[in-house]
C-alpha cells in the first residue's frame, strides 16, 4: 500500500474531485448510473466527485493506491465503492476552487476505488470550518485498486449526511 495524500484538503460546497484529463465534473452527471450510491460520483469519464459533510473548510482526507482490493474495514460510517478509468497520464485529487492539488500517480487504466467517511453529520452540522477553528468530526479516505470494473456498490450506510446523497443519486435531474 502507498498513501498518496494525507493531509488537510479544503472543500467548497462539500465537493473535492479526481481528475484526469481536465475534464469538468457536473453534479448530476458525477452520478449517473449509479442508482442508490451517493458521496463518490464516477459517471463522468476520467473524473471522480466526492462529497464530504463539511460544506467549506478543511477535513482530514487521506488517499492509498493498494494492489489488489483492501480489507473492509468496518469502523468507517459510510463506504461506497465505484469503478474508475483515468483518461489521461496525469491524475489528480483537486480542491473544488483549484487552489491545491495532489498528483496521484495513476495510469491509464481501470481501477476500482473505495470511499469511505465518519462524521458526515458532524461535519454537515459545523456547516463553515474557519481556518483558525480545530478540526471538524469528519474524516475521508479513498482507496484505490487496479480491478476490472463492475458497478458502483453501496456497502455501508449510517447517518443523515450520507443518505441524503444516496438519495440525490437515485433521483431524476429537474
Amino acid at each position: 500500500m502507498k498513501v498518496l495524500v494525507s493531509c488537510e484538503v479544503h472543500v467548497d460546497y462539500g465537493q473535492v474531485f479526481v481528475e484526469s484529463g481536465g475534464g469538468d465534473c457536473d453534479l448530476h452527471d458525477a452520478f449517473a448510473g449509479q442508482e442508490g450510491v451517493g458521496l463518490c460520483g464516477g459517471g463522468t469519464d476520467g473524473t471522480l466527485l466526492l462529497l464530504t459533510g463539511l460544506r467549506i473548510g478543511g477535513v482530514d482526507f487521506t488517499a492509498e493506491l493498494h494492489d489488489s482490493r483492501p480489507e473492509l474495514d468496518e469502523t468507517w460510517e459510510e463506504i461506497v465503492e465505484v469503478p474508475f478509468r483515468p483518461v489521461s497520464g496525469e491524475t489528480v485529487l483537486r480542491q473544488w476552487n483549484g487552489k491545491a492539488r495532489w498528483e496521484l500517480g495513476l495510469e491509464e487504466r481501470d481501477y476500482r476505488v473505495r470511499y469511505s467517511a465518519v462524521g458526515m453529520d458532524a461535519g454537515r452540522s459545523k456547516n463553515v470550518r474557519e481556518d483558525d477553528e480545530p478540526p471538524t468530526d469528519d474524516r475521508y479516505l479513498l482507496q484505490i485498486w487496479p480491478a476490472a470494473p463492475e458497478p458502483a456498490r453501496l456497502l455501508k450506510r449510517t447517518g443523515r449526511a450520507a443518505a441524503y446523497w444516496h438519495a440525490f443519486a437515485t433521483s431524476p435531474v429537474g
